[in-house]
């Protein structure tokens, strides 16, 4: 089964950069469309981001939108969460995942697998 792993997170200011990274143990990204959620303990999972699908652009999180920029490095296997100008309310486990071509546009948790560990995002105010 193809592992999702990511890296890159740690402890910011807020205002600061960070670039997460997920990378797939295999080419699973290449007929899935990989995605970004986050989660804060006691919370449900919550969607960030998604590649876009044909001509379709990626889609945010409107508390992320701006900020936020999903990208995919397609010989390396890896997708990355570019996270500019952030917020202590970004401070969350961020989790890669992907999705069906299909399930395109939605957002629901439900829809995406398989699921990485999780990077830890902590941002100080």
């Amino acid at each position: 089964q193809v592992q999702l792993v990511e890296s890159g997170g740690g402890f910011v200011q807020a205002g600061d950069s960070v670039r997460l990274s997920c990378a797939a143990s295999g080419r699973i990204f290449d007929d899935s469309l990989p995605g970004w959620f986050r989660q804060a303990p006691g919370k449900e999972r919550e969607f960030v981001a998604v590649e876009g699908w044909r001509d379709s652009s990626p889609l945010y999180a409107d508390s992320v939108k701006g900020r936020f920029t999903i990208s995919r490095d397609d010989a390396k296997n890896t997708v990355y969460l570019q996270m500019n100008s952030l917020k202590p309310e970004d401070t969350d486990l961020y989790f890669c995942t992907t999705t069906s071509c299909s399930k395109f546009g939605s957002t629901d948790a439900r829809v995406f697998g398989p699921w990485g560990q999780g990077t830890q995002v902590i941002v100080s105010s």
